[in-house]
């Protein structure tokens, strides 16, 4: 059997941190049409008989009527493909959600909290979606399968081995207990970065994000394409954002003032296709503004600039001067020594101390 493996497209989201530079969310938004059109395309061209997508498909909070017939009527386009949706923490299947108020294409079956079993020619689907924004717990470990002759395929969306409190509001779920229960593949939703080709002849999955969301999600973003029989399994990665998240370091330590900074990311030879975090490092030799660096960076690709620079000064000497910022920096500095607060802080409370003191 083939199949593509999809989750987390999260439609309709509201991408703030791009509405923050010149509006570039609703642009990410159309990108996210375009995305989901070429996994369409893939599957038609390709005869793919199912599709599996497991959970935070749309929004809950943001999602429009318009969108969802958007993609309905992209499933119409595949009937001979068989859809599998299982809800996530982002997409709950709760009263008035889309999944419950709209007339979905015949070939797309939408699970719930109750585990379902769909039995096909050649395979057992199993599901199991939240009916919540949290699921602290599910009997997907207690599953028995009907016949393991079969190919058996769960879908869900959840945390897999999760470590922290957070992770368990996720569905939580073991790995070692899911390997038990016999599942010739099981995909997964919920975390972005995708993981197919850890361990040889994995089979338990996360394709991750189908388009990056943010600086936290670098590199590329797609779907799982694969094969399935009862003896084997082949699973490729199939990019589908045309778009990447970057970091790109700049040492401004011989850079002398404000003017050449500027100059100097202007003159930057960047990608066009390509969302820039700029990360500033090195000794600073002036001051530097985010906001007012902003007004003049001419590259509209360039979204965010963190500012990771240290002071270019002699603390020690300075804190022997006999005056307010001598008597600062001593201060400071003996509550390094002490570690009674977080080095961080302490800095970035001495930095805006000194601007504040060479003001005056």
């Amino acid at each position: 059997m083939k199949f593509v493996h999809m989750a987390d497209m999260h439609f309709d989201i509201p991408f703030t941190v791009l509405n923050n530079r010149n509006k570039l969310g609703e642009k990410r938004r159309l990108e996210q049409r375009e995305a989901f059109k070429k996994i369409i395309e893939y599957i038609k061209e390709n005869n793919i008989e199912y599709f599996f997508i497991a959970g935070d498909l749309y929004e809950n909070e943001y999602i429009r009527k318009s969108t969802v017939e958007y993609i309905n009527n992209l499933f119409k386009e595949i009937p001979n493909t068989k859809i599998y949706i299982t809800p996530g923490n982002h997409d709950p299947y709760i009263n008035g959600s889309m999944y419950k108020t709209i007339k979905w294409s015949e070939n797309v079956k939408i699970f719930n909290s109750q585990i379902e079993t769909i039995e096909n020619d050649d395979c057992n689907i199993y599901g199991f979606g939240f009916n919540n924004f949290y699921c602290r717990t599910s009997d997907i470990q207690d599953i028995v399968l009907n016949n393991k002759e079969k190919l058996n395929i769960l879908i869900t969306h959840g945390t897999l081995n999760g470590g922290t409190i957070e992770d368990m509001e996720y569905n939580p779920l073991n790995k070692n207990k899911l390997k038990q229960i016999g599942f010739d593949y099981i995909a997964l939703g919920h975390i972005h970065k995708s993981s197919y080709n850890d361990e040889e002849n994995q089979r338990i999955v996360y394709p991750g994000s189908p388009i990056s969301m943010g600086f936290d999600e670098l590199g590329k973003h797609g779907v799982i394409v694969g094969e399935l029989t009862k003896e084997k399994i082949n699973l490729e990665f199939l990019p589908i954002d045309k778009r990447e998240f970057k970091e790109e370091e700049i040492n401004i330590s011989n850079i002398n003032n404000i003017e050449e900074l500027i100059e100097k990311i202007n003159d930057l030879k960047l990608e066009e296709n390509i969302f820039y975090k700029l990360i500033l490092i090195g000794d600073k030799n002036f001051e530097i503004n985010i906001n007012n660096l902003f007004k003049y960076i001419n590259n509209e690709n360039i979204i965010k600039i963190k500012n990771n620079t240290k002071l270019k000064i002699n603390l020690e000497e300075l804190s022997k001067e006999k005056n307010l910022k001598g008597l600062f920096i001593k201060e400071i500095l003996e509550e390094l020594r002490k570690n009674n607060y977080d080095k961080n802080t302490l800095e970035n409370i001495l930095e805006i101390g000194l601007e504040i003191l060479d003001k005056k």
